[in-house]
Order: structure tokens, then sequence, then C-alpha cells
């Protein structure tokens, strides 16, 4: 094994890289101004018991503990089983998250019970529609999948800052910049996922939350003063 692969994989490396960025966004977090606008349904849905499910673009990943009040319940995020999904969890799991790691050799059967078995004790499922790999801003099967399976409420949510990082991802993954002022932003997903949904009707609503998140997200980066300067031609 290489030096470099010895250093990513070292245990104690890792923790200080999360408690680096956790403490980070913590403190960006902190210091700057932040609006948050339509979260009434999600948390009253949240504090009464029930959970949701909570999607994003994975560009906006980082701010999902601040875009979900732990206070009112719990959540768990789906992450990728690869290095940097293992530090993004670990970095969510500092900041309140937990987490349930997709691996392509965990069975889906077994993801999909795992699943299951944290809506049923009450806890909500967070999804990054395009992650881990992308391509960025287009949604995967998996929010669906997972609405019609659970049963559960949909969430879409965002959050854009007047100025930000990017990290030189496949996505432009946005760090949030101390000092600075942000938006949040929610809104329910509220289409109905048939139990048997056909090809054409499950394409219909993937289409239509990758449309609802689009929206969001251009909505938060207006908002944040950032003049469509993140759409989704940009990015892809």
């Amino acid at each position: 094994m290489s030096l470099r692969k010895k250093i990513a994989d070292s245990p104690k490396v890792n923790r200080a890289v999360e408690t680096l960025l956790a403490g980070y966004v913590r403190f960006a977090y902190r210091t700057s101004r932040w609006e948050r606008r339509g979260f009434e349904e999600m948390d009253a849905c949240v504090a009464s018991g029930k959970p949701v499910i909570f999607v994003l673009w994975h560009q906006r990943l980082i701010m999902a503990p601040y875009l979900f009040d732990t206070s009112l319940g719990r959540i768990c995020a789906l992450t990728s089983a690869a290095r940097a999904g293992r530090l993004a969890g670990q970095i969510l799991v500092r900041l309140g998250f937990e987490t349930i790691p997709m691996s392509s050799h965990k069975r889906h059967v077994a993801l999909s019970r795992e699943v299951l078995r944290r809506t049923k004790e009450g806890c909500s499922i967070g999804i990054a529609a395009d992650g881990p790999r992308g391509p960025a801003r287009v949604s995967s099967d998996v929010p669906i999948t997972w609405a019609r399976m659970t049963g559960c409420r949909v969430f879409t949510v965002a959050f854009a800052e007047h100025r930000v990082m990017r990290l030189p991802t496949w996505d432009k993954q946005m760090l949030p910049l101390p000092f600075s002022r942000g938006v949040l932003l929610c809104q329910e997903w509220t289409e109905e996922v048939p139990k048997k949904p056909t090809d054409k009707e499950f394409e219909r609503l993937r289409q239509s939350i990758e449309t609802s998140l689009d929206t969001i997200t251009d909505a938060a980066d207006a908002a944040a003063g950032r003049s469509g300067e993140d759409a989704k031609t940009q990015v892809s």
C-alpha cells in the first residue's frame, strides 16, 4: 500500500480531518446571518414522531445538519461506503446525523430492510438525490424508491450563501464562508407515489422531484444574491 493511501486510511488522520471540517462548518454557520423559510410543515411532522424523507442536491450536502432540526427527531443519511463518503458521513455524524453506508457489495434487500427499520423507529431519511457520484443535479431513482417503500412525506431542501468556497469535486461542492449571509429553504414535494408505479410513472416522478430540487435550489441562490450562477446548465 502506498504512503498516500496509508495516510488517507489512517483513523487518526480521518478523525483529525473530520474534527477540523465539522468545526469549520459550525464556525461558518454561527458567524453568518441566515434566513430560514418553509420549514414549518417538516418540523411539525418530525416533532410529532413521523419520519420524513429529506432530499437535496449533493452540492449542498455540507449544510444538511442546519436544514434538519435534530432537536426535533432523528435522521440518518445514506452515504457512500467509499473513502470520501465515509469522511462526509462522519462529518454529518459530528453535526448530529446518523448514517447508513451504501456499498456495491451490500445487497439491495439488506439496505431496504435497514431503511425500513429506521423509519419504523421514527428516524427520517436524508438523501442526496444525485449522490454520491453524479452526474450533478440529475436525480437518481432513490428518493422515489424510498418514498414508495416507506410512505413517508418528502421534503426538498437547499441552502445558499452570498459567498461560498467551492471544492474541486464532480459537483463543485459548496462550503459556506464565515461572516456572510445566506438562506435555508424547504418545500414539500406533494406528488403521490403509487405502490406499483409503471416505468413511465416512475420516470415522471423522478423528473418531477428533479425539477422541484432545481426550483428550490435556484430560489435559494436568487435569495442569497447569487444571480443564477449555479443553474443546472453550469454544474452539469
